[in-house]
């Protein structure tokens, strides 16, 4: 167990590698140039008394609390803002010092609530502790004059509280939405006593700016804002540090706990991918994990219209296994297959594919991550050697060009997105490429350079003019390219980008962007200083996804943007284990570490590890599972927590072919879109509840903690071991640190991972072995993992989803920051106060054309489906395009989208579908059958149902 406190030093540490000697009490001190003086003191373990300062924010110096005495200086200066100097000789402690403190702290509490001993962060107070620190007695003055005590409450917000009469105006809220968060949505009201915080234009919480990130609450020294959880539970006992388990970014937190019940997430100030900050489903959005809707006993049921029957897991368990066999025996080894899932640990990942290829003998295994970053796997390997990111997120501290395309970290990667403010704040330059007007466009201190509103599908050619300026005006970084690229491979791409058709001209009707503005860009890029690039699902989710992703590592490496801090290609992961769950080998072509399954040498490594023969065939991706269920020969799929009824376009699609199988396994929290048409439901578990590891976007590897037993029993690896062990293959695992050193012994680039060692260090990058035994932030640093990096010709060719008269509208598809993926945790949390429906954002050309007004019902069709959607008229939308997510199921928005997809890896083309939108005022049909069935099987759940509290 971990302390729940964290040691402030009062200020952030200084960057100089310069060294300072300085006196404090007569004790000698040496601390980097540019610390200040509280910090130097607390580094020895001289606690200074502070309010207004903490080591997450610059200093501010209003409190004046931690005044000290300097030899040779008149006065008494504030600690905070002054900085160490040669020779400096400090005093602490005196009698003056003693009496100004308390003075000080006298004023403050002669205009606070008196109420500690029922004030909800009682004995966790900074004011409280501050005056026990001072040695404040009494207070002089009473109430009767002017004060604040009765003062409104804001209970507005679902997540914490604020009461203004407890406020001390140190202004550490409003400088973390700054500095931290970039929101800017705090600010100070009035002057001198009518001083207040206040949110945006004196509006409520929830009405205002603010995003709920939490840095505010955290700030806070007093009970000013407070989590309403700590309100109702009381103060925790001990905590625990875990990893978040929503998006890629991998947020590391203390959960508080109150024996097993979590009482708050504080955002863990050591944690090496956030810093200490975090986002409102981070921190706030946990209740999912005890909600009433969690079915916690597994259920049988022999046809998807039948009653599902509670059974015990060693009936269910044995069921699995039998059903599996006999599917087996009738319709041949290969009619089975599995899901892994990128929302588990990277030991649930491994043991899910391994029991597919070594306890059914087949390599029928994928993920989700075919449906959104698959072609980054594919693109990156071809281009680099390495199917992942080249840096981690500090890197962008040192970028001087941001390029972002198809990606919006505001919304899908928020904590990231506060860094990339910060660094854009200071003077960075951006260029985004989208065809919506993201938050980053244009927000509080930061305006883009550059947007390149493309048309949706026209990254490559977008992606080749830019290339095409680079080549033709000179801009390539020669020297980089002679020495770590292949010569004949250059050459060819050289030629290729630098034909006519490829220009920004010949490709400005084609794109929509105006050929000045691709080519401002790309000089901009090739000539700016640091140049990083940053995508995502826009890049990736096209017919030429595979090929997007190679335009962009040629783009890099024709720039030399590769290789150090500040550059480089970064794919923003959407799930907490999206690069985990490909690192695990869930790909069914390729073994954990991206070795293909045909390479005799790794294959015998597993054998030999796994003590079974190994099919040397890729087997079935995800539609190819889809295809063969419809054609008759796919009968059996185990599902680990993955959602692919709501996930994965066209879902009438998806549906007809889950409902051909005879067996469905789905493993989840949730009776999901999936768990609807299933056999079996097996009872998952949260993050909360295991062991194990997640993998984010900068190939971190980082410790998930269990902090409370598993609902139902078990963790999700030790379902599938005992899968393993009825279907007859052994799996004896007694914690999954024994899982992780099976991958680490197998895999080349985990070779120096465990849990012992990511303990020691915080988290651990990849590749981490004898070569890089502290693992590697940055890739590429010397040559590529490929040895020499390979261009690649990147031919655009149009997508075959083309508007016509019947389908004039190209819809895309996104995120946004409250929800996460199909929804099933968010939408079970307060976080549908911000978005409890998926909307259809259209242009207002486009509503005024089809008469639709700012709310109306639309009707939207395809060449796939239609569904309906609530208009919301907007102009970050260009003519022509319309826009919605897809986290409530009832929206249907992948009845829609199509099943075009990605040449070499099959992810599908969710950013592209042609469609009509006409006002209407009914469901569509097939969101009344959705609705009728899900009806029907929530009352067949019958006594398994949840009860309702």
């Amino acid at each position: 167990m971990l302390s729940i406190v964290e040691n402030d030093l009062g200020t952030p540490a200084a960057a100089s590698t310069a060294t300072v000697t300085l006196e404090i009490d007569g004790q000698s001190v040496r601390v980097p140039e540019g610390t200040s003086v509280l910090r130097a003191a607390a580094l020895i373990g001289t606690a200074i008394p502070k309010l207004c300062a903490t080591e997450s924010l610059e200093a501010f110096g209003s409190c004046r609390l931690c005044l000290v005495e300097i030899e040779g200086r008149k006065g008494y200066p504030a600690s905070c803002t002054t900085p160490v100097a040669a020779g400096m000789k400090v005093k602490t402690q005196s009698g003056k010092l003693g009496q100004l403190r308390r003075g000080i702290m006298e004023l403050y509490i002669s205009d606070h609530p008196l109420d500690c001993l029922t004030c909800p962060t009682n004995g966790h107070c900074e004011l409280q502790d501050m005056a026990g620190a001072v040695g404040l007695r009494e207070v002089r003055y009473g109430y009767d004059g002017a004060n604040h005590l009765a003062a409104t409450k804001d209970e507005s917000n679902p997540y914490f509280t604020f009461d203004p009469s407890k406020c001390i105006v140190c202004s550490r809220c409003v400088r973390a939405c700054d500095e931290v968060q970039g929101t800017f949505a705090l600010t100070i009201q009035g002057r001198g006593f009518d001083s207040t915080v206040s949110a945006s234009q004196n509006e409520s919480f929830l009405g205002s700016e603010c995003v709920s990130c939490g840095a505010c609450v955290q700030a806070c020294p007093t009970a000013t804002l407070t989590e309403k959880s700590l309100i109702a539970l009381g103060q925790a006992e001990h905590s625990v540090v875990t990893t978040c388990a929503y998006c890629g970014v991998g947020c590391s937190f203390r959960a508080e706990m109150k024996g097993e019940e979590l009482v708050r997430m504080v955002p863990d100030q050591n944690g090496q991918a956030n810093h200490g900050h975090s986002c409102v489903k981070g921190r706030f959005a946990l209740g999912y994990a005890t909600h009433r809707d969690r079915i916690t006993t597994p259920m049988l049921r022999k046809r998807i219209g039948d009653p599902w029957q509670a059974v015990s897991w060693e009936v269910a368990i044995n069921h699995v296994a039998t059903e599996f066999k006999r599917l087996q025996a009738r319709y041949g080894k290969h009619s089975i297959g599995g899901i892994t899932s990128s929302r588990c640990t990277n030991e649930e990942t491994y043991l899910v594919q391994k029991l597919v290829r070594a306890g059914f003998g087949t390599n029928n295994v994928d993920t989700c991550a075919r449906v959104c970053h698959s072609p980054t796997g594919y693109g990156l390997k071809q281009t680099l050697g390495e199917s992942a990111g080249t840096q981690n997120f500090d890197s962008v501290a040192l970028a001087d060009v941001v390029l972002v395309i198809g990606a919006n970290p505001t919304d899908g990667h928020p904590v990231f997105a506060s860094r990339l403010k910060q660094r854009l704040r200071e003077g960075a330059k951006l260029i985004v490429v989208d065809p919506r007007r993201i938050d980053l466009v244009r927000t509080p201190h930061i305006e883009a350079q550059h947007h390149l509103k493309l048309r949706p599908g026209t990254n490559v050619a977008v992606l080749n003019a830019l290339a095409h300026v680079i080549v033709t005006e000179g801009l390539v970084d020669e020297a980089f390219v002679a020495q770590r690229c292949e010569g004949p491979a250059f050459a060819k791409w050289r030629a290729f980008v630098s034909r006519e058709n490829n220009s920004p001209e010949a490709l400005e009707t084609e794109t929509g962007v105006a050929a000045a503005d691709m080519r401002a860009a790309a000089r901009l890029y090739a000539t700016g200083g640091n140049g990083a690039i940053y995508y995502g699902l826009g890049v990736t989710e096209h017919s030429q996804g595979s090929t997007a992703v190679m335009a962009i590592a040629n783009l890099a490496m024709a720039t030399g943007n590769i290789g150090r801090v500040g550059v480089g290609v970064n794919p923003l992961r959407g799930q907490n284990n999206v690069q985990g769950s490909c690192d695990m080998g869930s790909f069914p072509h390729e073994f954990p570490g991206y070795r293909h399954v045909s390479d005799v040498a790794v294959r015998e490594s597993f054998e030999a590890a796994w003590g079974v023969p190994l099919h040397d065939e890729p087997g079935l991706r995800i539609p190819n599972m889809f295809e063969a269920a419809l054609d008759g020969s796919f009968k059996g799929l185990y599902i680990e927590g993955e959602d692919i009824a709501q996930s994965d376009p066209n879902t009438q699609h998806v549906t007809a072919a889950l409902s051909a199988m005879e067996c469905v396994v789905v493993q989840d929290l949730f009776l999901t879109e999936s768990a609807k048409l299933a056999h079996v439901f097996l009872p998952g578990s949260s993050f909360l509840e295991k062991d194990g590891t997640f993998t984010n976007a900068e190939r971190r590897i980082s410790r998930v903690r269990k902090v409370m037993a598993p609902k139902a029993g078990y963790a999700d690896w030790e379902i599938t071991q005992l899968i393993a062990q009825a279907m007859g293959y052994p799996m004896h695992y007694t914690h999954p640190s024994q899982i992780m050193d099976e991958i680490a012994a197998l895999t080349p680039t985990f070779a120096g991972v465990s849990f012992a060692r990511i303990d020691e260090l915080g988290s651990i990058q990849w590749p981490c072995n004898d070569a890089h035994p502290l693992g590697t932030p940055t890739m590429h640093i010397d040559e590529f993992v490929r040895g020499k990096g390979k261009f690649m010709l990147t031919e655009y060719v149009p997508t075959e989803e083309k508007v016509n008269a019947r389908f004039p509208l190209l819809l895309t598809t996104g995120r946004i920051l409250s929800q996460y993926n199909v929804g099933a945790q968010t939408r079970r949390t307060p976080n549908v106060l911000w978005h409890n429906e998926d909307v259809l954002e259209l242009h207002p050309f486009d509503a005024d054309e089809r008469g639709i007004a700012d709310g109306d019902w639309v009707g939207v069709e395809s060449r796939a489906g239609d569904t309906v959607l609530r208009a919301r008229i907007s102009d970050r939308m260009q003519p022509g395009v319309v826009y919605t997510t897809f986290h409530f199921p009832e929206s249907g928005a992948n009845v829609v989208t199509t099943e075009n997809s990605d040449w070499a890896t099959n992810c599908p083309e969710y950013k592209v579908t042609a469609v009509q939108a006409t006002r209407v005022s009914q469901p569509s049909d097939w969101q009344r059958r959705h609705q009728a069935f899900t009806e029907k099987q929530l009352d067949l759940l019958g006594p398994a149902r949840p009860a309702a509290t």
